[in-house]
């Protein structure tokens, strides 16, 4: 049985100085979310673990939608990595691409919903702090993940799991 309405995952990432302590997020339509914290990182790094872990943690559902404010982020999925992998994972000017290990993270989960005979991840660009909700979620999750990740600590979180969904009928209370 297949079900044709999109289901619309958020994502971002945020870094305390670039490198510097990142966290990543996703949040879903429905309040699902989850987040992670990485010591050292940079921005471009929560965003790709943002987006990655939405399609990883969304593997079979079929209609998937995620919003992104990082353009970096969509561009690379929509656009790049594929030419990089062919390049030796050289960028288009043959500078070493960046992020090589995620990417090829990103590039796996692709192939699998393919595989599955899932139809591609439908990438959208939002403006960030901006008023969207799901986005303002995403960025109070990944912003309070990079908090975490200050103090040396590298964890995930997910309602998933034993995390309680968030009510994103309103915004956070950070307003962002």
């Amino acid at each position: 049985m297949t079900d044709a309405s999109p289901y619309i995952v958020a994502t971002d990432g945020a870094c305390k100085g670039n490198p510097g302590p990142t966290g990543w997020a996703w949040v879903g339509e429905d309040g699902h979310w989850a987040a992670g914290s990485i010591p050292v990182g940079t921005n471009n790094v929560g965003e790709l673990m943002g987006l990655l872990k939405a399609i990883e943690d969304h593997r079979d559902v079929e209609h998937l939608v995620v919003q992104a404010d990082s353009k970096y982020a969509i561009d690379t999925y929509t656009k790049w990595m594929d030419g990089h992998r062919r390049r030796g994972w050289k960028t288009s000017t043959g500078a070493p691409t960046k992020n090589v290990d995620l990417l090829e993270q990103l590039i796996t989960a692709r192939d699998a919903r393919r595989a599955a005979g899932l139809p591609d991840v439908v990438l959208e660009h939002v403006r960030g702090h901006s008023g969207h909700v799901l986005n303002a979620w995403a960025d109070e999750r990944a912003v309070r993940a990079s908090e975490h990740a200050a103090k040396g600590i590298t964890s995930a979180w997910s309602s998933l799991g034993a995390q309680e969904r968030i009510d994103v009928s309103v915004a956070p209370k950070n307003g962002r």
